[in-house]
């Protein structure tokens, strides 16, 4: 046999070009490969391009600035399956970068993503197609297009792939097209989705698990969902997985998942029945991770929402436990333990279970805490404790609660401010805590967060106020804090509940004429007027506040409705500025005696207690001001001579600098009227003795008739000149202000004024009413003292009092001699 001939290599054709290995180190070369025609380039480019983009952020956005990014959503639907799998790789790690997700919307390149999730392709193109669509789901305009372009369904079903990292990817996907998004919410479970994400819950990757609870986290935010996912047992394998210890590191999401669940009677009434609320005791008193912790005393909230839960709960001694994690130094389950405490605390029996197990004390250390989140619970959880239960209010105080408490008001967060408000309130209704808390300032405390334009902050504050200020310390402090003017403007609040509450804490505030006169310089008449003229603002503590501010304030209330009463007590300090129109202002005095002289009305005082220029009064000797500390007397005891001589001179001092102020002020206050005092004490003397009261009234009319100019008759009525009279006072006062006892002529307005002036004085009743064209009248009630049959009794008739024509004669009311005497 002969030798056997070498073989000769094939020699290439003309048009084959010779096989050339490329080896780049710069991008630029690498993504113009992305255009090449033959497969074996294309995919190490883009395995390349995938490398280079894990890199950072940095090398995905020169990538990207290259062009990279189309030619690889292009590819991504490549006939070879190595260039496919490897520009998915290369795209899902570029879509980490926000501009590139842009830009795949741009180019719409989703639609085609997802359809490489059909049973048919293979499964490594299912993981990293999925785990592309996993990273663009995190941007908000490509979860909408995902959702629109039907992803959520072949997601679902490659939930059931035997490949966990396609299971993972899919999983992670759901979870986060269904963050904040109601409508894929929904969508999974009208698309059965709940099953297969169930029965991952035994996944072997502890990475499908969570996924899995924090995607059922998110769903069963929606009811419907909730209803569908018990009816999958979800609540059965949710308590089953948390009984798994292997699982611990996930109980955290379980838990929270729960506490969804728990928001329906029904899933309540199952954890009752099965003997998950043992379970969740156990998460409860046994030491564990305190986030796990954190979220069992958050299930145990939810269950306490409903009544019949709480009482179980208080059955089982939750309070017992839980006042035992609120010394755990975690500030998360301390703000969550604080939180069940309010909630509990709508079960009486648990709120007197705090306080003999000393739980409120713990609770109140809390309110020093750094932690604001700790702060605002601790401050959540003594306004339950507190709500209706004074033993838990004064256990507040023993804990020196309420120093914290009005720091917590002064330098809070809103909601911090809001439920330390509401204890203080709940805490004000006893005499010695409200001086106490008043004591810390808590009305300054009180004027900041006033201002606030927080709903149920205003409401908080506002009912503090008002709590608060039910005594006339607390009034003054208000007032001295400046508080009066913004809690007028909380008036004007859109809210209606807000407005509620401040028509309430006005009509506290009005109790006093200080304050009543102070809130009616800022307008607080006005804006109660204009809301009770409103069917739709108007309320019944809108008309309390109106009513509370005209009878502490006589002044408004004759000017404003012309009408005083009986019991309408005019003391020194009145005047009558003429009549308002409902919703004007009443003009203040100060501001009234500041006039020049002009050609109106005068305005008319009433003031009978004399003063010296200093403001001290005569009659009684006191200081209108508050006096400063008395000196020791005789009989006292002098510890330290020189603090002694020290104060005095200190309180010399004062004097000198209040003489002054009164001087500066004197423009300012009311002018004595001389003769109205002589006028009082003639009344006094002489009238008040008399035993009839229809005396009484007779020679009252006499006198304000002879002290103003005596009887005048209808027909010479024209002729008294009572104008110039006044004229000739405005002149000679230099002012505007003339009071009343100077009024030598007067006319019906006049007389009548000073007549219920008189008969307050000597406590005669009668009212004071305002007609027009300068009439007013008086009327009293008088009762028949001729002698009745034993058991009859005489109804009292009403009079008008004559004080021009006929002084003394009593006019049967509404009689035509009546209607002549008040009309013209």
């Amino acid at each position: 046999m002969g030798k056997k001939a070498k073989k000769e290599p094939e020699t290439p054709t003309k048009d084959e070009f010779d096989p050339l290995s490329i080896e780049s180190k710069k991008p630029d070369t690498v993504v113009l490969m992305l255009h090449s025609s033959e497969e074996v380039v294309l995919a190490k480019a883009c395995e390349g391009i995938r490398k280079f983009a894990e890199k950072g952020d940095e090398n995905r956005v020169t990538l990207m600035g290259l062009g990279a990014v189309e030619p690889l959503s292009h590819l991504i639907s490549h006939e070879d399956k190595s260039v496919r799998k490897n520009a998915f790789m290369a795209l899902g790690i570029m879509a980490h970068n926000g501009d590139v997700k842009k830009l795949l919307k741009k180019l719409d390149v989703i639609p085609s993503i997802i359809s490489k999730l059909s049973p048919d392709e293979d499964v490594v193109i299912h993981e990293f197609a999925t785990q592309c669509l996993a990273s663009l789901a995190l941007n908000f305009a490509c979860k909408v297009q995902i959702f629109d372009s039907e992803a959520l369904k072949p997601l679902i079903q490659l939930l059931s792939s035997t490949d966990p990292d396609v299971v993972k990817n899919s999983v992670e996907c759901i979870c986060n097209l269904v963050q904040q998004d109601q409508p894929s919410r929904v969508a999974v479970h009208e698309l059965n989705g709940i099953p297969p994400l169930l029965g991952q819950l035994r996944a072997e990757f502890p990475i499908i698990q969570q996924l899995v609870l924090r995607t059922l986290q998110s769903i069963t935010i929606d009811k419907e969902t909730r209803v569908a996912f018990r009816e999958e047992q979800g609540l059965e394998k949710i308590l089953e997985f948390l009984t798994t210890k292997e699982y611990t590191d996930l109980h955290v999401e379980a838990l929270q998942l729960l506490c969804n669940c728990l928001e329906d009677v029904e899933a309540m009434q199952y954890i009752q029945e099965s003997g998950g609320l043992q379970t969740l005791m156990t998460f409860v008193t046994t030491p564990t991770l305190p986030e796990v912790q954190s979220s069992a005393v958050k299930a145990i909230s939810k269950l306490a929402q409903i009544y019949e839960n709480r009482k179980i709960l208080h059955e089982q001694d939750v309070e017992k436990s839980l006042i035992t994690l609120l010394t755990m130094d975690n500030n998360r389950v301390r703000s969550e333990t604080c939180q069940a405490v309010a909630v509990l605390s709508k079960n009486s029996a648990s709120k007197d279970t705090f306080r003999h197990m000393d739980g409120i004390s713990p609770i109140v250390q809390l309110l020093r805490s750094e932690s604001a989140e700790v702060r605002e619970s601790a401050a959540q959880a003594l306004s339950g404790l507190t709500s209706g239960n004074q033993l838990n209010a004064y256990a507040v105080f023993e804990a020196e609660g309420d120093e914290a408490l009005v720091q917590q008001v002064q330098d809070g967060s809103p909601k911090e401010v809001a439920y330390a408000a509401s204890v203080l309130t709940n805490m004000a209704a006893q005499e010695a805590l409200r001086r106490s808390i008043l004591s810390q300032g808590a009305m300054q405390a009180l004027v900041r967060p006033l201002q606030s334009k927080d709903t149920h902050l205003l409401v908080s504050v506002v009912q503090a106020v008002a709590e608060l200020a039910c005594d006339a310390d607390g009034r003054t402090e208000f007032r001295n804090a400046g508080g009066l003017p913004h809690l007028v403007k909380v008036l004007h609040s859109y809210n209606t509940e807000v407005r509620r509450n401040a028509c309430w804490a006005v009509s506290v505030c009005a109790n006093d004429e200080p304050t009543a006169s102070e809130l009616c310089k800022w307008g607080a008449l006005e804006v109660l007027q204009d809301i009770n003229s409103s069917t739709n603002r108007r309320n019944r503590f809108s008309e309390i506040a109106l009513q509370k501010l005209l009878d502490n304030n006589l002044s408004a209330k004759y000017s404003l409705t012309g009408h005083l009463s009986a019991t309408d007590i005019i003391t020194d300090g009145f005047y009558d500025p003429g009549q308002k129109q409902a919703g004007q202002r009443v003009p203040d005095f100060k501001d009234l005696s500041k006039q020049a002289i002009n050609q109106r009305r005068p305005v008319i005082a009433v003031n009978g207690k004399p003063q010296d220029v200093f403001g001290h009064d005569l009659a009684g000797d006191k200081q209108l001001d508050n006096p400063s500390e008395s000196r020791p007397t005789s009989g006292q005891s002098n510890r330290s001579g020189s603090r002694a001589q020290s104060k005095e001179k200190a309180k010399d001092a004062d004097d000198n600098k209040h003489q002054e102020h009164i001087v500066a002020e004197k423009q300012g206050s009311l002018p004595w009227d001389c003769a109205l005092c002589s006028l009082i004490t003639e009344a006094t003397q002489s009238i008040l003795p008399l035993l009839e009261e229809r005396e009484q009234c007779r020679a009252l009319a006499l006198l304000v008739s002879s002290a103003m100019g005596g009887p005048v008759s209808a027909e010479q009525l024209h002729e008294f000149p009572w104008e110039l009279h006044l004229s000739e006072l405005k002149h000679e006062e230099q002012s505007n202000i003339i009071p009343v006892g100077k009024i030598k002529k007067g006319t019906y307005c006049h007389r009548a004024l000073l007549f219920k002036a008189l008969a307050d004085r000597i406590g005669l009743g009668c009212s004071l009413v305002r007609g027009d064209y300068n009439r007013a009248w008086n009327e009293v009630l008088i009762t028949d003292s001729t002698a009745k049959p034993p058991g009859c009794y005489s109804q009292p008739c009403k009079y008008v009092v004559d004080l021009m024509h006929n002084p003394g004669e009593l006019i049967k009311g509404n009689s035509p001699a009546a209607i002549k005497y008040q009309c013209i």
